[in-house]
Formats: structure tokens, C-alpha cells, sequence
């Protein structure tokens, strides 16, 4: 294999439909790695940003990726163009420990009742 077969050009494309990257990376390269770069390159103007790798999930090809995989293990021949740009697309989830903050006080905050006369 060539050394330009061995890279993957990947942009990460975030919800609101921005973008970072392009870059380069090695086939070899892990998805774990990915996300620390995502971390690493996060916009500092938007909020809520991924803090640890697990806040976030990246998709490609309609496949959310573990963090063991490398890049190679996730090309799809499908989807990726030898030259081209690989599109990820990144989701950023709400720690579980924030979920549980909203209702610190309220023992059941879906409760329902109802009453018939």
C-alpha cells in the first residue's frame, strides 16, 4: 500500500451543521484518538462541549463507532472515496450526573394523578 492509502482525510461534522477539519490521519489511528482531537479542537465559542471522550459519539456510515476500532476498521466501501473527504458525524451527550441535577428536590417529577368525580 501507498503511504496517501494509508491516511484518511476525516472533517467532523457537529449538530448545528459546522464543521472541524479536515485532517489527516493514519489508518491506524484509533476512535478514541479521534475524540480527543474533537476535545482538543472544540469551538471555544459553543457551549456544552464534550469534556471526556465517553460525552461523545461519532457516526459514520450510519455506524456509531467504538473507541477501540481504528480508522480502518471503519471505512465503509460504500461511503468512502479514494482522494475524498470522510464525513463523521459527532454527538455530544449530556453526562448522566447533569441529567440527575434537574430535579434534586422533586421525589417524582413525572407524577401523575388523576381524579374521577
Amino acid at each position: 500500500m501507498s503511504g496517501s492509502q494509508d491516511q484518511l482525510e476525516i472533517k467532523f461534522r457537529l449538530t448545528d451543521g459546522s464543521d472541524i477539519g479536515p485532517k489527516n490521519f493514519p489508518a491506524a489511528t484509533s476512535v478514541a484518538t479521534l475524540k480527543e482531537n474533537i476535545i482538543a479542537q472544540w469551538p471555544k465559542e459553543k457551549e456544552n462541549g464534550p469534556r471526556t471522550v465517553k460525552d461523545i459519539k461519532l457516526i459514520s456510515a450510519g455506524r456509531i463507532l467504538e473507541n477501540n476500532r481504528t480508522v480502518a476498521d471503519c471505512r465503509s466501501p460504500l461511503c468512502d472515496i479514494p482522494g475524498g473527504v470522510t464525513i463523521m458525524h459527532v454527538v455530544v451527550q449530556q453526562p448522566l450526573m447533569e441529567k440527575e441535577k434537574k430535579y434534586p428536590n422533586d421525589p417524582k417529577p413525572y407524577k401523575c394523578g388523576c381524579v374521577i368525580l
